[in-house]
């Protein structure tokens, strides 16, 4: 089966990293946000790739083309105009099936279990503030209304980013249709409008409730998440002369010097820390932080930081010194 990705937004309550990198190329735990999503989709017998690109398109292209042994497709989108017209243009003119996934949020999900569901399925999960999202309202197991971001949530089941389609042809149709009659929600075309356009035409769409999602959008939630991967997936190791609290990441060929580094801590490659204190905090590669105390912290590829602080957000190849 194909996934589709939707992978072409300029993420910008990241910056200043997404100045200088896509969304969804950020690292998180050791590897980019689509580098995870796609291990995913490859253990759960994904076997084909649709990727929407448009800012910095060609580093989401050149990166997956070098890490993973599956056929990719990749469509560009010039104009933003809202997730309905970003997989509109990944969609196919048949009536296979497709998985569509947002490339910024990673998924505590069996996507077996949910291609296995007959017809189309929408991963959903009760939230506390369903204003922030798209939103269903089921009866039983069937959606009978979906709404984006409503002021008055129908429900509090949340739609998670994850969507399995059972025939792309009706998808793209139910987009062209909102496309050509100008049906936006918030100015933008969604993909939750077209949904509902193939419910009043008679689609079955079920839900599947998601076990966990971790968002990547935001500096707090990209933090969170890689709390979450640390904690399932790596324990760090020992190095002389420096404490190190599990979890933590730690890539190859990096110096440390007197320093304590974790819990919850990823350091990219090439990247050296002296005398600091670093936890709680994402490293890009070939950094050099002396004298930091760092907590909650996203920094990005080559800065230099010296000095004591507490809380940074730097992007790549800055250079700060509080010394």
């Amino acid at each position: 089966m194909r996934a589709i990705i939707p992978a072409a937004g300029r993420g910008t309550r990241l910056r200043p990293h997404t100045h200088t990198l896509p969304k969804v190329l950020l690292n998180v735990a050791g590897k980019p946000i689509i580098g995870h999503i796609i291990e995913g989709l490859q253990k759960d017998g994904i076997d084909a790739l649709t990727v929407i690109i448009g800012y910095q398109g060609e580093k989401v292209s050149d990166y997956i083309d070098a890490n993973f042994d599956i056929p990719a497709k990749y469509v560009i989108q010039h104009e933003r105009k809202g997730l309905g017209h970003a997989i509109g243009m990944g969609l196919e003119d048949t009536d296979d099936p497709a998985l569509i996934l947002l490339g910024d949020t990673i998924f505590d999900a069996d996507f077996a279990d949910i291609l296995e569901i007959d017809g189309t399925t929408i991963g959903v999960t009760e939230v506390d503030d369903p204003r922030r999202f798209g939103v269903v309202e089921v009866d039983g197991a069937l959606v009978t209304k979906l709404v984006e971001k409503p002021d008055d949530p129908p429900s509090n089941l949340a739609i998670m980013g994850i969507y399995k389609i059972a025939s792309q042809r009706r998808l793209k149709s139910a987009i062209d249709e909102i496309v050509e009659k100008d049906i936006t929600t918030k100015g933008e075309y969604q993909l939750t409008d077209a949904l509902q356009v193939m419910i009043e035409q008679g689609e079955k769409i079920r839900i599947s409730k998601v076990k966990g999602w971790y968002d990547c959008g935001k500096k707090e939630t990209l933090l969170e998440t890689n709390r979450y991967l640390l904690q399932s997936k790596h324990n760090g190791r020992e190095i002389e002369g420096n404490i190190v609290v599990p979890p933590v990441y730690i890539g190859e060929n990096c110096e440390f010097e007197n320093s304590i580094i974790g819990p919850f801590t990823t350091i990219g490659n090439n990247t050296s820390v002296k005398n600091s204190i670093i936890s709680n905090s994402i490293v890009g590669p070939g950094t050099k932080l002396t004298g930091c105390n760092l907590e909650g912290s996203l920094i990005g590829e080559a800065a230099v930081v010296r000095g004591l602080v507490q809380h940074l957000n730097v992007g790549d190849h800055s250079e700060i010194d509080f010394s």
